[in-house]
Order: C-alpha cells, then structure tokens, then sequence
C-alpha cells in the first residue's frame, strides 16, 4: 500500500492493483468546513450542497479525471448492479455494490467505518467496487459484486481485490447479541471477534470482509489496514461522531475506473 498527495487531496492506493486507476481517499483537500472538515463528498449529509458538489469534482478530478463520476443510494444491502452509464444524482439505483466493463466511468463507494472494496480483472477489462457494512458483508455483497463481474467475462482466479479503509477490530466494540448473529451463521466466525468487558467484543470487519473474498477464490486480495475510527485527521467516522454526539459526520470516496 501506497499513500501520496494529489493537489492536498489524500490517496491510499494498494499494490494489488497496480495498473488500474484507483484510489481510496481521505477528509483531506475539499472545501467543506466544521464537522464536514474537508473532502467531504456525501449527498446524505447536511453538509452545503455546493461545497459537496465541489469535493465530488476534486476527488473525480484526482484519480481519473477524464471519467464520469458513478455513485449508488447505499443501503447496506447485498445487491449489486451491472453499471452502463452514470447516474443523476437524484437517481441513483438503491445497490452497495456495481461492476462495469465501460471505460471511462468512475465507480465510487461512500463510506464512515463500511469497508469500501474495489476490485478489477484487467485481462477482461472489467472493474467492480462494493459498500461492506457489516450488514451488506454478512448477506453476500462481496458475491454479489464479484457475480455481476463475472457477467461482463471476468474471472475469479484472475480478480484483484483491496479493501480500503475502514473501521478497525480495536475500534470496533460489539454486543453479545451481535457476535451471536454472525456465529448463527457459521461457528468459525467466532475468530473475527476478540472479548472485551463482559457482555462486549472487538469485531474485525476487515478481516471478515477479506474472508469472503477468499471463500469466493478470487485471485488477488489486499488489505490497507487502515482505521478510520482513530485516524481523525485522515478520516471520517460514524463511530467516533456517535460517541461525541455529534449530528453528523462526513464521508469519504474510493473509486476504480478503466
């Protein structure tokens, strides 16, 4: 994993794909100001519009300039869609998860802790990118994305695969009743959780976002490891603004694009 400045504007990239127009950004680099502070780029927010509108032409401009910008209605959901063109902002398709084999459009997934996945099979010449809450990775959107990839000639064994940041295990405290959840559907995944006070748990969403992904055999995957809970400079997050109290919170982009 790589880290750069991009006109002050905040990119991650990851090793596994080199080679394909990528990047997970940060807050870093946008106009937007008090909790919103900077790039902040979510349609769901109170943020101003305009400074919104502003930050979603900066973050598109600073990985691949020349393409369309194609964002989704998020709803924790596993469904993913095959995407042809870009969308109008006030109709964007209620999916967490997109694949394309169109050059020249911008996917772009929006989140605050969700683990943001970007994917690609370049000798087929088509990308994926997918929102994992811990709801959508629990119902299958890394199989749903990689489905709809498949669809447009990709290959399992040939996809590469980065999960960018999001909200890290030490970050990341639980119920009983959430473990159980996941623990009803498999046992095994009892060893994505480490006990805390009683009655809590620390939950490795990336971990169990990159073991989807294995099950699923694809060929390449990354994990930058990066925490949005306890990168406040770097980062925004749900978590962190729940327990301040605060009344919102911002959203930062990941994008993949042929």
């Amino acid at each position: 994993m790589a880290a750069k400045k991009n006109k002050k504007i905040d990119i991650a990239t990851a090793g596994a794909l080199d080679g394909v127009t990528h990047g997970f950004l940060g807050r870093i680099g946008g106009v937007s100001t008090g909790l919103y502070e900077s790039l902040n780029v979510g349609l769901g927010t109170d943020d101003v519009r305009s400074d919104i509108d502003t930050n979603r032409r900066r973050a598109l401009e600073a990985v691949a300039p020349k393409a369309k910008l194609v964002t989704l209605h998020q709803a924790h959901t596993p469904d993913a869609i095959i995407v042809t063109k870009a969308f109008p902002d006030n109709a964007r398709p209620e999916a967490d998860g997109m694949a394309t084999d169109k050059p020249g459009l911008a996917l772009a997934i929006l989140t605050a802790d969700c683990a943001p996945i970007l994917l690609a099979d370049s000798e087929a010449g088509v990308i994926g990118a997918a929102h994992a809450g811990w709801k959508g990775a629990m119902t299958g959107i890394a199989r749903s994305v990689v489905e709809k990839m498949e669809e447009l000639g990709a290959q399992r064994k040939r996809i590469r695969a980065a999960i960018g940041p999001c909200i890290g295990r030490g970050s990341y405290e639980v119920d009983d009743d959430f473990r159980k959840r996941f623990e009803a559907i498999e046992e095994e995944n009892g060893k994505f959780f480490r006990d805390g006070a009683p009655g809590h748990h620390y939950f490795d969403l990336e971990a169990y976002v990159a073991s989807w992904l294995a099950y699923l055999e694809i060929g390449t995957v990354e994990t930058l490891d990066l925490d949005t809970y306890t990168n406040e400079d770097r980062y925004f997050s749900y978590r962190r603004a729940t327990h301040r109290e605060e009344p919102d919170y911002g959203r930062q982009i990941s994008l993949i694009c042929l």
